[in-house]
């Protein structure tokens, strides 16, 4: 228990979101509590977190979750530990929770995205399909976030392009996606911002400079990929090119890496397996499952591109934290 680096949790308190000013002392060893002695009042040290009021040990916890993230199906887990399976998925609930949190307070801040690529597919549960839609950025391999809805339609890609809004900085950016159109209106739809002129009515919305966009269009015949076509939407060819070997290096505009992001995420996640028997009942639980995989992958695995001496990850690579 380290009382520098805990505040108050007391939403009422006057010291609240303070640490490492002396207000903070351990109550009970026995019971992990601290008090705060501008307050008066005791929380526990898992205030917070995943282990909040659960009685089985962190560590088991945490081990648990951990081959959850990578792929083990729920049963296995039933079958190794003894828990519930309810109980199981209750921590995969909570897991998911934190994630998006976490992610949302640390991921989602401004920064220069250099090269964003963005895909959809299609995931299968139980009664039906759902699309599941998610960004990265290519410099660094951060996961930049993802949304979930039974219809591949504008409201799915605008909400996934909102969230790269969150994580981007007003500086020239190269979005690629696939040849679905509906980005190409998403984009310049949700990378605006108003200006303020001091009277009244709705203000002008002036969109970003410099967001450029570019297509990866590819024919399929019997299954296998014949024909690539690569469009820039917006830009001139001079500036893709510069941010694109900026952000990778050599090559040609693709989307090979956020499709094998989603490779990655299709094998740590049990329910986006082809042909399997872990299938999820709600699109609500594939969410949770999705924020699981992906903080697990920006804060947690080391990424060989980046520098396999080091074991970086993506979020370190993106300045996020200094430590895995």
């Amino acid at each position: 228990m380290d009382p520098t680096t805990t505040f108050c949790s007391n939403r009422n308190c006057p010291a609240r979101g303070q640490t490492g000013r002396g207000n903070i002392g351990i109550h009970s060893q026995k019971e992990q509590r601290f008090i705060c002695h501008a307050c008066q009042k005791t929380c526990s040290a898992t205030t917070g977190t995943v282990f909040y009021r659960l009685r089985t040990a962190a560590e088991t916890v945490s081990l648990v979750v951990t081959l959850l993230a990578h792929g083990c199906p729920v049963q296995a887990m039933v079958a190794a530990f003894g828990f519930d399976a309810r109980t199981i998925a209750d921590w995969w609930t909570r897991s998911g929770r934190q994630g998006q949190a976490v992610h949302e307070s640390l991921v989602e801040q401004p920064r220069d995205l250099g090269q964003v690529q963005a895909d959809e597919r299609r995931v299968k549960k139980q009664g039906g399909m759902v699309w599941m839609a998610m960004a990265m950025m290519v410099q660094t391999r951060l996961w930049l976030g993802g949304e979930g809805s039974e219809q591949r339609d504008m409201p799915l890609i605008r909400r996934l392009i909102e969230r790269v809004r969150r994580c981007a900085a007003p500086r020239p950016r190269l979005v690629c996606t696939d040849g679905l159109r509906t980005y190409i209106r998403a984009i310049r739809e949700t990378c605006r911002d108003p200006m303020r002129t001091g009277m009244g009515g709705r203000p002008r919305l002036r969109p970003w400079r410099h967001v450029l966009i570019a297509q990866v269009v590819k024919c399929y015949e019997r299954r296998r990929v014949v024909a690539t076509d690569r469009r820039i939407v917006d830009g001139t060819p001079t500036r893709v090119e510069t941010l694109r070997r900026r952000s990778q290096g050599n090559g040609v505009i693709n989307t090979a890496y956020i499709e094998r992001l989603n490779a990655t995420f299709r094998e740590r996640l049990a329910p986006l397996a082809r042909r399997c028997r872990a299938l999820a009942r709600q699109t609500l639980t594939l969410h949770e499952g999705m924020f699981v995989v992906g903080t697990v992958y920006n804060f947690c695995t080391p990424h060989e591109s980046l520098n396999s001496v080091q074991k970086t990850t993506p979020a370190m690579a993106a300045g996020i934290t200094d430590h895995r």
